[in-house]
């Protein structure tokens, strides 16, 4: 194989046990003789160390003819091997291999001291690898897999570079590092008590009472970790992180969980202590908005997620989101996605026939004296259409849903009990030991046909996943499989309760696209609650918006269009978008901003008309 190719093979989907080989019986270097494909006993000595089973494959990239022949790939019946050309404009080694035929990440983004880095790009492309390199929890060993790590092997490879003095100062343990993790809703599995607990212990600058008063988390303090909702506990992880005194910060995924207003403290919390206090953050997010506001530069990290990831040198914030949206990267002269992304202000859906679905009466619910309420008018929802339903966390949204669905009764009102209703919850709790494609075909009749392939699996990606474990998911996998559990449905309602929770720009692209394609389709209804901008701008007909007093009160009014009811969300929360002159995307107007004061005077908080 040529030096510009790589050959990668899934061991989670490698299962010899039910193949007859066919990659090594129809390599056509093997069947010269030579041994490209063989088992890892055979090519491993005995004792020797190695990744996988036994009886599971290994591909020699040397030997290998590349991606121009791709015979293995196509004969591996578990879509298990993967034969990859790196770009031709690639000319440096990897920073680090997992293992022979294994995800190499190639290039590290570059914190700078006093300022916040961003890193854009999909899931599996190694954006968490490169944190945990810089934040000295992993020691890269340049590709040489099977050698001992050694950071002076590394900081000789990136002298003369921009992160030579950080990487020397690693390598002399003279930098410090705080690391927020990517899944904040494992930390009830690594830590046992109450919240206050957990944030004193990482208090050492003496801020936390300033931190948990600007993070709006002083009524969770006092209780138990295991108690706390997904915001909650993203928040804590937050203070627990910038609690620290570190050198650098790294903050993976800071919104998730997060409504727009909690999103917004959060990106002016980061900004406020590397201006005002010179802390250095590198932030992974996937909410363009809230990137677009925090970053000083960002890094975009591109490639073939599993397999191999790039991450370029830095770029403005502004030209790198604009890039990585229309798919091509300028100065790489590199094509990372064959179309687009484009965004555009909504019209009615083109399929509504303005016919009534739902007719819902003046509902009301609380859970007792002292405890949230909720009063939202009556209302409809409209055959063919997307509603989308935005307002802050703790403000009724999910209780809605839990109405119109039937898990909870409500106190005043009623809904149409002959309804059908397909729901994707908020919080995605999977512990079915079964299988992704036997968990989804016995929810439709449909899997596996044509149809069902091209409307609902192919966008969500779920063809590499369909043989692996539900409980061996990760958090984005499995909104992708309940997504696609919930259209799979025969519903008059298709409700779907944050669908963009822990997926990266393409997939929540990619979702969008299946949910407004299935509705459009088969003059589907759906309702979708979410709090990324991005996802309501391309997705909804209309808007459905929640305000009062979070966690005390909620009150919606009736449905209303996409201007309107942006307007007055927006306003609510005292922000206001303009759209990018090139790409038409949402971007948040700087608060006190000249655009800012003047949509403001002129009411206008959803872009200027």
């Amino acid at each position: 194989m040529a030096d510009d190719s790589i050959a990668v093979v899934d061991l989670e989907q490698c299962q010899p046990d039910r193949c007859n080989y066919e990659c090594a019986n129809f390599c056509p270097p093997n069947r010269t003789g030579k041994e490209c494909i063989t088992t890892r006993d055979e090519r491993y000595e005995e004792g020797e160390p190695f990744q996988g089973t036994e009886d599971q494959v290994w591909i020699s990239e040397e030997i290998c003819l590349g991606e121009s022949c791709g015979i293995c790939v196509e004969k591996c019946p578990f879509d298990a091997i993967q034969i990859l050309n790196l770009p031709q404009e690639l000319d440096e080694e990897p920073v680090h291999r997992y293992g022979e035929n294994s995800f190499a990440l190639y290039g590290l983004p570059a914190p700078e001291e006093g300022r916040v880095t961003g890193i854009l790009g999909p899931n599996g492309i190694g954006k968490t690898t490169a944190v945990h390199i810089l934040a000295d929890e992993l020691t890269p060993n340049l590709g040489e897999v099977g050698t001992e790590s050694d950071w002076d092997a590394v900081l000789e490879a990136y002298r003369g570079t921009a992160l030579q003095e950080y990487l020397e100062a690693m390598r002399d343990e003279e930098m410090t590092v705080a690391r927020k993790p990517q899944y904040v809703d494992q930390i009830p599995d690594q830590f046992d008590g109450a919240t206050r607990t957990l944030l004193e212990q990482t208090d050492e600058r003496g801020v936390l009472d300033e931190l948990v008063e600007r993070l709006g988390i002083g009524p969770v303090v006092d209780q138990d970790i295991d108690t706390l909702s997904g915001g909650e506990l993203q928040r804590v992880a937050l203070a627990a992180t910038l609690a620290r005194d570190a050198d650098f910060y790294f903050l993976d995924e800071v919104t998730p969980y997060l409504d727009i207003s909690q999103r917004m403290t959060a990106a002016r919390l980061i900004r406020d202590l590397a201006e005002n206090e010179g802390r250095s953050m590198l932030v992974v997010e996937h909410d363009l908005a809230i990137l677009d506001l925090l970053a000083d530069a960002i890094h975009i990290g591109y490639g073939q997620p599993g397999a191999f990831g790039i991450i370029t040198p830095p770029k403005s914030v502004k030209n790198g989101i604009n890039e990585y949206l229309s798919g091509y990267l300028e100065n790489e002269n590199m094509r990372i996605r064959e179309t687009d992304i484009e965004f555009e202000e909504h019209a009615p859906a083109s399929n509504s026939t303005g016919k009534t679905v739902i007719e819902y009466p003046a509902l009301g619910k609380s859970y007792g004296d002292g405890e949230f309420s909720l009063s939202v008018d009556a209302g409809e929802i409209r055959e063919g259409e997307v509603l989308g339903v935005v307002g802050p966390n703790g403000i009724g949204k999910s209780t809605f849903a839990k109405l119109l669905a039937g898990q909870l009764d409500p106190d005043a009102g009623a809904v149409d009990a002959g309804l059908d209703i397909a729901y994707k919850p908020q919080y995605i709790d999977i512990d079915q030991p079964m299988r992704v494609d036997a968990f989804l075909s016995s929810i439709t009749n449909e899997f596996g046909s044509s149809y069902w392939n091209t409307e609902i699996a192919q966008p969500l990606q779920l063809e590499a996943i369909m043989e692996q474990s539900l409980t061996d998911l990760s958090g984005g996998e499995r909104q992708r499989v309940a997504i696609a559990a919930c259209l799979s449905e025969d519903a008059d309602l298709y409700l779907l309760d944050e669908p963009s929770a822990h997926l990266d720009v393409e997939q929540r692209v990619r979702a969008t696209s299946a949910i407004r394609r299935y509705a459009e389709h088969n003059d589907a209804t759906a309702m979708v609650i979410d709090h990324d901008i991005y996802m309501i701008d391309l997705l909804a007909d209309r808007l459905l918006v929640f305000d009062g007093e979070p966690a005390i009160e909620g009150r919606a009014a009736p449905p209303q269009g996409m201007r309107e009811g942006m307007n007055e969300f927006l306003s609510n929360l005292d922000i206001t978008f303009r759209r990018d002159e090139r790409t038409g995307r949402p971007r948040i107007n700087k608060p006190g901003s000249q655009l800012d004061r003047e949509q403001k005077n002129a009411g206008e908080y959803y872009y200027a008309p």
